[in-house]
């Protein structure tokens, strides 16, 4: 027998994994491993948690129509999976396991051991590309070494891609009669570890919602994008991301997909959809990073000498930060935007981890846990190399640069306050033309039911390049 193990890739179609396991007429089955201790270590916010299990659910009734049992597993931490799935292999009678590669260190390490475990019983492990349109270590400078700058990356990939191309894997066809499917919040053990799992309407699951989603954005919106994708207030993104970091739809099938909306696949910024495709490449970029340098696995910067900067650890400041109460409103918009539905809009993902690196000067490292523990999308790659790309200590970094006024920022991006108004309620009846300060007008009202500015923006800005400034010494 061929197993699959599942991880984050929870789709029939275009799983390299999937599909390989499915060639010829062996049997086949499915495996997902439930480790509750270690994505609670990994900060694994509750939200993804339940979202990435109802996809399980989803797929599972999905595997059954087409004859293939899927199998679960609670395994506490990755330490256990080498022995719980050697026995689940002797047990089966499983010959070859086949998986997607997991690009973080924790996961590289489990799969090695399984690799090992699997082996001294004779399972022969076949591991594929399922989470990158090219594999990482495809596209390096001309000296073999990793990128460290976006822009050269991004025309590596394209030019790499053009020689290249790529496949979309099809989903499998039936092996046998359908076999029944017991969904997975009738069964205790999965609810004791990880509470009730109920679904958020917001986030409805299935390969078919992804494809709706993205068919929608490009018929839509991927030609305006460059114009819309900055203002939270307008629907102009393509809102994938959960998708993706699930694995319920390919960065694959999102490249595909523009070429068929388009007719072509851009190649610069003078090309319709190709400010959208930048973004896909800019996910390879971190995730290519991730694998290639592993260190970013492990709470380090990318640029070393940054480890020495003075950074805050103030906990009140932190935590007037998470709750939404800085005092600026754009900031505080966003984050209690994250903490009601577990997700916020890129630009806002900018402007509030500026803030709390450039002006409250508060290690990276906080933010970026704070945001895994929240995020419905969360992604290592993604998520570490957003923070460290705003708090200069990542690739690409530009640390005397990339100091966002939140106040201008606010008045560029959500210049009604439409956005504003929505998430601080304080701030409901104010007008736009007072909104991104509200302070005077407040206190003429005699209101005191939002907080005043925690930090002078000017004042922060200029301690922030000192901090930088002190490394040159």
């Amino acid at each position: 027998m061929k197993l699959v193990w599942l991880r984050n890739d929870l789709r029939l179609a275009d799983n390299p994994a999937l599909r390989h396991a499915c060639a010829g007429d062996e049997p086949v089955a499915a495996l997902f491993i439930i480790s509750p201790t270690q994505w609670q270590q990994h900060k694994m916010a509750p939200i993804r948690q339940r979202f990435m299990l109802a996809q399980v659910d989803e797929l599972g009734r999905e595997l059954a129509a087409l004859g293939i049992p899927l199998h679960l597993l609670r395994v506490e931490i990755f330490a256990e999976v080498p022995a719980a799935l050697a026995d689940l292999c002797r047990e089966l009678g499983v010959t070859q396991l086949y998986a997607n590669q997991a690009i973080e260190s924790d996961e590289q390490r489990r799969d090695h051991a399984v690799s090992a475990a699997l082996a001294e019983q004779g399972v022969s492990c076949h591991w594929f590309n399922g989470c990158c349109v090219l594999p990482p270590g495809r596209v390096l400078t001309g000296s073999g070494e990793m990128f460290k700058v976006f822009t050269p990356f991004s025309r590596a990939w394209l030019k790499a891609l053009d020689e290249e191309g790529f496949v979309i894997h099809r989903a499998p066809a039936p092996r046998g009669e359908p076999l029944p499917w017991h969904p997975l919040a009738e069964r205790a053990w999965v609810d004791e570890a990880l509470g009730e799992l109920t679904p958020d309407p917001r986030w409805p699951v299935g390969e078919a919602e992804a494809r709706r989603r993205l068919n929608d954005f490009l018929e839509q919106a991927v030609l305006d994008y460059g114009e819309t994708r900055d203002f939270p207030a307008i629907a102009g993104t393509s809102v994938l991301s959960p998708y993706l970091a699930a694995g319920i739809i390919s960065p694959r099938q999102c490249v595909a997909a523009l070429q068929q909306r388009l007719g072509y696949r851009p190649q610069s910024k003078a090309q319709p959809g190709f400010v959208w495709l930048n973004e896909l490449i800019w996910r390879e970029f971190y995730r290519h990073l991730l694998v290639l340098i592993p260190i970013l696995s492990m709470n380090r910067p990318f640029k070393a000498e940054t480890a020495a900067l003075p950074w805050s650890w103030d906990p009140d400041a932190f935590a007037a930060w998470c709750e939404g109460r800085t005092g600026y409103p754009i900031v505080d918009a966003a984050m209690r935007c994250l903490n009601a539905t577990g997700w916020m809009h890129n630009r806002l993902r900018m402007i509030v981890a500026s803030f709390l690196t450039k002006d409250l000067h508060i290690h990276w490292r906080l933010g970026e846990d704070y945001f895994m523990s929240r995020l419905i999308d969360g992604d290592l790659a993604a998520n570490n190399g957003g923070w460290q790309w705003a708090a200069g200590t990542g690739a690409d970094a530009a640390p005397y640069f990339r100091v966002f006024n939140p106040t201008t920022q606010g008045q560029r991006f959500d210049p009604q306050g439409e956005f504003i108004r929505t998430w601080v309620t304080e701030l409901a009846d104010i007008p736009a033309a007072y909104v991104h300060q509200p302070h005077d007008w407040l206190r003429l009202k005699g209101r005191r039911d939002y907080p005043a500015p925690m930090v002078d923006h000017a004042v922060a800005r200029v301690r922030a390049i000192e901090m930088f400034r002190s490394l040159e010494k």
